[in-house]
Formats: C-alpha cells, structure tokens, sequence
C-alpha cells in the first residue's frame, strides 16, 4: 500500500480524514525524526529542538517550561539536558526565580554550532518546504497553529477539565 492508496481510502468522509490527519502527524513526524536523527551531527533532533527552544528564549527556561514547549515531561527534558550538557552545548544551572526549578542555558559551543556546524543542514531543511507555495506555507501555519488549539482542548478533555 502507498500513499496514493492511503489518500484515496480516506479521502471519502470526515470522520476518515480526521483519522488520516492524525495519521499522517504521527508518520511525518517519525519520518523527519529519522531523517534528521541521520543527518545533523553529534546531536539527535529532540536534543537539536531542546538547544534551538533554549537559544531562543530570552530568559533561561525550567525543565518544565521546555517540556511544555515541546510536548514531553520534564523528566525527558532532564535526560535530553543532561546529554547536552555531557556534549559541552548547555549548563543547567538553578532558576533564579524558583530555587527548585533547574534550567537550561545554551554554552558558547550551542550557539556556535548553529552559526557553523548547522549551518549546511538549513539548505536541506528548505528541501522540504520547496514544493509549497508561499500562499500554501501561511495556510499550513495557520492550519497548524490550530492543531495547537484542538491539542489544548483535547487536554482539557482528557484532564476532565471539560464536560
């Protein structure tokens, strides 16, 4: 079975796109995991999103905050953190704010790796996007921007926060 097969099976109602949709988040974000595990060097993508989260933020981030961030517990940004920081890309040092609360700081060899060592693999990462238009990019933000929303509600749901 391909693709193709796969659109056309679940092509026909709602309730089969919905589950295409989510289908398809699951498998395209197991696919670019693969392919960037496979690519960038010396750190694997989960680890890559931990240091591009905390170089962009411009106050330290908790464990806590980056698991929030990106979708997983402080336990794992811990692990992910730790592995960084063995690396030489990151501190984790206590928050200023919250004595309990550790974070994590991107080093001066985080923020070269992006300027040097990363540099190469922003080309490849353009490979991906090439065969949008500019008007379907903005309409893929939006749309995903969205997904957020219905994440939110469906932990809401699931939390017992909603009826």
């Amino acid at each position: 079975m391909n693709y193709d097969t796969l659109k056309s099976k679940f092509s026909g109602t709602t309730e089969n796109q919905e589950k295409a949709i989510f289908s398809t988040l699951f498998i395209a974000g197991n696919k670019l995991q693969t392919l960037f595990d496979s690519r960038i060097p010396e750190i694997s993508l989960k680890q890559f999103m931990l240091l591009s989260l905390a170089r962009q933020s411009e106050e330290p981030l908790t464990f806590t905050q980056l698991g929030d961030l990106l979708g997983c517990s402080r336990q794992n940004v811990k692990k992910l953190a730790e592995i960084l920081m063995k690396k030489g890309f990151v501190t984790i040092r206590q928050s200023a704010l919250d004595k309990r609360a550790m974070c994590v700081c991107p080093t001066v060899k985080g923020n070269d790796y992006f300027q040097k060592d990363f540099s190469q693999y922003r080309d490849e990462l353009k490979y991906l996007f090439e065969v949008y238009t500019d008007q379907e990019i903005e309409t893929l933000f939006l749309l995903l921007s969205r997904l957020y929303a219905g994440i939110e509600n469906l932990e809401r749901k699931t939390a017992g926060d909603v009826p």
